[in-house]
């Protein structure tokens, strides 16, 4: 009996892994960014170990570089259950109404990687998803894409040395305030369109990660790079709420260890290939990268600071309080 038994368990299992393999959970993930980006590779990598842990059970879909659908569409087509994964930057949140992820935008918000991950894998990191969760989307991870920095064509040691500076920034009430805060001229543009506005003259400078400025081969029309690392730029991983919670239980086991280690993945290349496109931009000798001194940073930190204190209004100051708090930020410290 117990034979029998086993043998027609095995059978089932059997008949299971053949209905699964047939008929497979299909999951559309739609980016706008190259495939071999850090976002592009952290999605692939998805893929990857979503179909393995599901023993096929589930089939990704990767669809990069608005193949699918573009910037402006894409949080639609999720909410409507056309995609099932998007990951897009922290900042396309606004235009949902839900402005608490512009805190990702303040200046000096985190002082580095340590700093930023008891955020975004911490319980403030959390309660923002949960924020989502009303407009049907449920927030799965973050992924960095790492920390910016000016570059402009006159050298940047101090805040006033951007004053009056065409600075680009991308679409952010956050960042226009930052730039005003500098004395700067902020000018809102498509990233697309950037390379071509510095090499023109149309705008001065900018404000990127590394890995940004030198995929776009910004550095060959940008005389000076100011290791600044005052700001984050980094991407949500978000599902349809829907989709997501009618998933078999142990199928959404798998797929969030597979999102955790593609986040872990993710982060760790994303800070890899900044430090080699910082490395790149020096053998290319066309842009004089500075290091700002202890004293330097500090300058632009409490010329920046003030923003916070400014965007509460707009974030909100209890949010802004807890990230202060999970990260041991004390502004009147400065």
């Amino acid at each position: 009996m117990k034979i029998r038994a086993l043998l027609l368990g095995l059978v089932a299992a059997g008949l299971t892994a053949t209905a699964a393999a047939a008929d497979p959970i299909v999951i559309k993930f739609s980016h706008v960014v190259a495939q071999d980006t850090p976002k592009g590779k952290a999605a692939d990598k998805f893929r990857e170990l979503a179909e393995q842990y599901t023993s096929g059970a589930v089939k990704v879909e990767v669809y990069p570089n608005s193949t699918l659908y573009k910037d402006k569409e894409e949080m639609e087509a999720l909410q409507l259950g056309a995609v099932q994964l998007l990951a897009p930057s922290l900042a396309k949140f606004g235009p949902l109404g839900v402005r608490d992820f512009e805190a990702f935008d303040l200046p000096f918000i985190f002082d580095n990687y340590e700093a930023l991950h008891k955020v975004t894998y911490g319980p403030v990191g959390q309660q923002l998803f949960a924020k989502l969760e009303p407009k049907g989307i449920k927030g799965l991870a973050y992924w960095d894409n790492g920390f910016k920095s000016f570059s402009a064509n006159t050298p940047i040691k101090k805040p006033d040395d951007l004053r009056g500076k065409k600075m680009r920034i991308q679409s952010s009430k956050v960042l226009e305030e930052q730039m005003r805060e500098l004395k700067s001229l902020p000018q809102v543009m498509a990233f697309s369109e950037v390379y071509q506005a510095l090499q023109t003259g149309v705008v001065d400078g900018t404000e990127n990660p590394i890995s940004n400025l030198y995929t776009q081969k910004m550095h060959e029309v940008q005389k000076h790079l100011a290791l600044t690392e005052h700001g984050y730029l980094g991407y949500a991983v978000i599902t349809n709420k829907k989709f997501w919670d009618g998933l078999p239980a142990d199928v959404r086991t798998q797929l969030d260890r597979a999102i955790k280690e593609s986040t872990e993945y993710a982060n760790k290349i994303a800070k890899d290939e900044n430090d080699q496109a910082l490395e790149a931009v020096r053998k290319a000798g066309k842009t004089e990268v500075y290091q700002l001194s202890t004293e330097e940073r500090l300058a632009f930190k409490k010329a920046l600071v003030p923003v916070h204190k400014k965007m509460e209004s707009r974030i909100g100051g209890d949010l802004i309080k807890s990230i202060y708090e999970a990260t041991s930020f004390d502004p009147n410290k400065l």
